[in-house]
């Protein structure tokens, strides 16, 4: 039987529009929601690793510690709802570049928009809110977002079982931070430093970081038959002002 995406879970017009667009090469997107005469485009979209989710459970949220988590245990990552198959998923990413002016110079822009975990090669038709393992879709009402906080400026793909191995470099950093000692992070830089990773072979599991500033929506993308083909975080959507096309 075809899934059939609750009204109050999909994605409105707009943002349907962006995440067609945000992995397109060439796409426009709009403009800079602070600057209506600089168009942000699509770069660059490309592979940047595959990670194992060996449970078929996967989190999606801040692999920092909060403010009132106790150390050096872990905080309890946003675990979604919906399964995917155990395996290995490759992860893309959508760059965009939106031109500006500060103090007469020119500079590019360039950032992240969107990553995905493709979960299959099969065209996506529609977009819908990814529900975590606690929330109640009786409590969600059409418009509103859920998804996970992130005041550290980072979110990550993880699998849900191995969740406080792999979160482990990062409470480490953070509890040396906080003592005054200064280390370097046990993660795998990617990417010129715009991701990291980290891996855990006891559990044969990996995470991967990446650019999320403040409340983030998780998009699942379905097919036409409804089949679950890829996860997103499209951290750029409210920067770009418009409606986004070719």
């Amino acid at each position: 039987m075809d899934h059939e995406t609750d009204v109050r879970l999909a994605a409105g017009p707009d943002e349907s529009r962006y995440l067609d667009a945000v992995f397109v090469p060439g796409a426009q997107l709009g403009t800079r929601s602070d600057d209506p005469t600089a168009f942000v485009r699509v770069v660059e979209v490309r592979d940047v690793t595959k990670i194992r989710i060996p449970s078929g459970r996967l989190v999606v949220d801040s692999p920092w510690p909060e403010d009132d988590d106790p150390l050096p245990g872990p905080h309890v990552g946003r675990e979604l709802a919906v399964r995917i198959p155990a395996g290995v998923f490759r992860v893309e990413a959508a760059w965009t570049e939106a031109p500006y002016e500060f103090m007469g110079e020119r500079f590019a822009d360039r950032e992240v928009a969107a990553v995905r975990l493709c979960i299959t090669e099969d065209a996506v038709t529609r977009w819908e809110m990814a529900l975590g393992v606690e929330d109640d879709i009786e409590t969600v009402h059409a418009g509103e977002r859920v998804g996970f906080d992130s005041e550290t400026g980072m979110g990550c793909f993880a699998d849900a079982a191995a969740w406080e191995a792999l979160t482990a470099p990062f409470r480490a950093f953070w509890k040396g931070a906080r003592e005054g000692i200064g280390q370097p992070r046990d993660t795998e830089s990617l990417c010129n430093d715009f991701f990291e990773r980290v891996s855990d072979e006891g559990h044969g599991a990996d995470l991967l970081a990446f650019t999320a500033e403040g409340a983030c929506a998780v998009w699942l993308g379905r097919t036409a038959t409804g089949a679950l083909a890829s996860v997103a975080v499209a951290d750029g959507y409210h920067a770009v002002a418009g409606n986004p096309g070719r």
